[in-house]
């Protein structure tokens, strides 16, 4: 049984311009989309289409393989439908073998997560249907005007005593996330309900984000996001160094002023286990900061981790810390919190942000762990990078 999925993505959009390639936490929702396709276990190839070169670009990033999108296919008026066809009809066929199920996801939905693309495959082979539509319970009373004017119960009857809202008959609302379709079925009726539809309720919100209200809203939601400290991409090879900033990493970033005018930070005494157990595996520690932090080196040395500065240059410093180790950047990993450390993000062979992070940073990170800065995100990471076999066994 062969299963792929796809993800239309136009770079036009007449609600929320570039809301495609608009990081929602520091993550593109076509970032996101892709993410929550690779992560099912039934899933094996992940397609975006899109006339968007930077669109593709970003899908690419996080493992998509990306398909460019004929521009009579592109504009507003455009169907999704229209570019699943295109993707079956003129580009599976020549990179893989035709699929038996295609699975069709939305950018719009940020929130999908894997197990929601698992459960509608699931429901789909198991309860003999051609299509199946991920959906929210909805238990709302619900209303049309009738031809007079007069407000009339479409799921209660006004005129009698009010029901419990839990007392009234299951409805769904698609929650506009995770479409699955047989091929075959799907080809001939070119409509994501093919032949026999089946609800898949999921533990998921109905937010679809088409306008700027749209996206507060998902923003707001998203406080409440739990992390799974999914990995991005695909990672091959060992990791022999790990660097790692120290405000917003070892820290919260809190400072505290004592009545004698010195500074003192709270760090997390876990951080401290999590680097013993990567020193074990033989992985060196540095950290860099972009000034000389008397409490930044105390704690460096307390972790056995070397420590540098520079003001303005990070690369420069791990660069030479990276000669003198006989490493490459290709060898080590790289936790920052701070815009200034993207650009050694990018470098390195892999890269990890914490929860309280800037956008800019997380959204060039290959993990965004659970943990903030400073609530022991360094002994997630180690967790990670040992659990994972990115560091030498």
């Amino acid at each position: 049984m062969k299963i792929v999925a796809a993800i239309p993505a136009r770079g036009g959009s007449v609600g929320l311009p570039g809301k495609n390639i608009r990081p929602l936490n520091g993550v593109p929702l076509v970032g996101r989309t892709v993410r929550a396709a690779r992560g099912s276990r039934f899933v094996s190839d992940v397609f975006v289409s899109s006339d968007s070169q930077d669109i593709l670009s970003i899908a690419s990033k996080y493992g998509a393989i990306p398909v460019k999108r004929p521009d009579e296919l592109s504009g507003p008026k455009a169907s999704s439908e229209s570019a699943l066809l295109h993707l079956l009809t003129s580009q599976l066929s020549l990179v893989t073998e035709p699929p038996d199920i295609l699975v069709f996801l939305q950018c719009t939905a940020p929130f999908t997560q894997a197990h929601h693309v698992d459960q509608v495959i699931e429901a789909l082979l198991t309860k003999d249907a051609n299509s199946a539509i991920s959906v929210v319970d909805d238990h709302g009373f619900y209303w049309e005007i009738g031809e007079n004017g007069e407000g009339l119960g479409i799921n209660h009857d006004p005129k009698k005593p009010r029901i419990r809202r839990q007392d009234i008959s299951a409805r769904y609302r698609e929650n506009g996330a995770v479409y699955a379709m047989r091929v075959p079925e799907f080809l001939t009726e070119e409509n994501r309900y093919c032949g026999k539809t089946i609800l898949v309720p999921v533990d998921s919100t109905w937010i679809e984000i088409d306008t700027s209200q749209d996206w507060d809203m998902a923003e707001a939601f998203i406080r409440t996001e739990p992390f799974t400290g999914e990995i991005s991409r695909p990672f091959s090879g060992s990791v022999k160094g790990l660097v790692t900033g120290f405000a917003g990493v070892h820290t919260n970033n809190s400072v505290f002023l004592n009545q004698d005018g010195t500074e003192s930070i709270i760090c997390n005494r876990y951080d401290e286990i999590g680097l013993d157990r990567l020193i074990g595996h033989g992985v060196s520690l540095l950290m860099v900061d972009r000034e000389e932090d008397k409490l930044a080196s105390q704690r460096a040395r307390k972790l056995a981790m070397e420590y540098k500065y520079h003001a303005f240059d990070k690369m420069q410093i791990v660069s030479t810390w990276l000669q003198k180790r006989q490493l490459n950047w290709s060898e080590i990993a790289y936790i920052g919190a701070d815009v200034a450390d993207i650009k050694c993000m990018e470098a390195c062979a892999f890269s990890a942000a914490p929860r309280n992070a800037s956008s800019q940073v997380k959204a060039v990170a290959d993990v965004v762990l659970d943990a903030s800065g400073g609530d022991g995100v360094l002994n997630e990471l180690s967790e990670l990078l040992i659990s994972h076999s990115i560091v030498p066994a």
